[in-house]
């Protein structure tokens, strides 16, 4: 079933023009927050996907035991080893809140493990991002905290829940979704039990869903939509991918999720567009872009490789992959008035 073509009109208004207006940063700045010891691959994956679809700047904030090799993996990454084992979240706070203050959209999860120390920061880390209006991603590990503790997240309509099978069975049980829910309805329960954030579930199709039920005053302000404004809508993204599912390509998920929901912060403010597009839709919109993208680019990537893709084959494809999506027009940006010249016919 494809993708509804109001959705995939209202998407393309979120593309940023390459017409020369824009300065840098414009066309999105991302977060991703995660990597310690053992995990140094997920938070390169995610900001570096970030990247490749498009956004101008992505910081990585870790751990210092991960710094080294995130920086060795790409100078494009802006590496900040802030998170420490020995320090409090209190030490940081100011720190943290400059940096986000600097950000569109923080991606929390990608390589953050389960320790405590690194849970403690990314809690902060949320808390902050809410107050400041930010759009989330949570995926892998942070998903334990919003688990574990539902007002974390639940009422705050800008963020993004990615969960693979196990995590959602997880995430359904701590909201208690009756287990005799239709498969088909469940994401919608379990964004309404938590508020109307947006969730993605991912399996051999991506359901994305955002049920919210009415804003109460408290969260409509928070989560910058009008009071008693009730969302039920639901996507299915069934666009082929790749017939290996390589660990890591979920890290590709949430950091194309976050670059396009970059891009709708840019839009929000002012940055290119007519702000004909609520602020409510752009997290169901940015979610249906990401998948699309990361389910071609592993289409592509197992084309090549076959059996041995790995994920470090899906970066290369992700500019390619939103190239046969979207075309030469958005390539060069909906919006864009510059026309392609015939050195760009080559390239789109």
């Amino acid at each position: 079933m494809p993708v509804p073509k109001h959705i995939l009109e209202q998407l393309k208004q979120l593309i940023p023009p390459l017409n020369g207006k824009l300065h840098k940063g414009q066309s999105g700045r991302v977060g991703v927050l995660g990597g310690a010891l053992d995990y140094t691959g997920a938070p390169f994956f995610a900001a570096m996907s970030a990247m490749r679809i498009g956004a101008d700047l992505a910081h990585v904030i870790c751990s210092p035991t991960a710094a080294g090799a995130i920086k060795s993996y790409s100078p494009d990454l802006i590496v900040h080893p802030i998170l420490r084992e020995d320090e409090n979240p209190d030490t940081v706070n100011s720190t943290l809140k400059g940096l986000l203050s600097r950000l569109h959209v923080l991606v929390v999860g990608p390589g953050l493990g389960r320790e405590d120390y690194m849970q403690k920061f990314a809690t902060r880390a949320i808390e902050i991002a809410k107050d400041q209006g930010m759009f989330i991603v949570l995926d892998a590990d942070a998903l334990i905290l919003v688990g574990n503790n539902h007002s974390l997240v639940r009422g705050y309509r800008r963020a993004v829940l990615t969960p693979n099978v196990v995590e959602f069975k997880r995430l359904s049980d701590a909201v208690d979704v009756d287990p005799e829910t239709p498969v088909d309805q469940r994401a919608a329960e379990v964004s309404r039990a938590l508020g109307g954030v947006t969730i993605v579930e991912k399996g051999a199709q991506d359901i994305i869903c955002t049920n919210t039920g009415a804003a109460s005053e408290e969260d409509a302000k928070l989560s910058k939509v009008s009071p008693g404004e009730s969302t039920e809508e639901q996507v299915i993204v069934d666009v082929p991918g790749g017939l290996k599912r390589c660990g890591g390509q979920g890290d590709i998920l949430s950091g194309t999720i976050g670059a396009m929901l970059a891009w709708g912060k840019c839009y929000e403010d002012g940055a290119f567009g007519d702000k004909s597009i609520p602020s409510s839709r752009i997290p169901l919109l940015a979610a249906t872009g990401g998948s699309m993208v990361t389910r071609t680019a592993s289409k592509r990537a197992f084309a090549q490789f076959g059996r041995g893709v790995v994920t470090q084959d899906m970066l290369p494809q992700i500019g390619s992959a939103f190239a046969e999506l979207f075309g030469a027009e958005g390539e060069k940006g909906w919006g864009s008035t510059e026309v392609v010249n015939e050195g760009d016919k080559g390239r789109l």
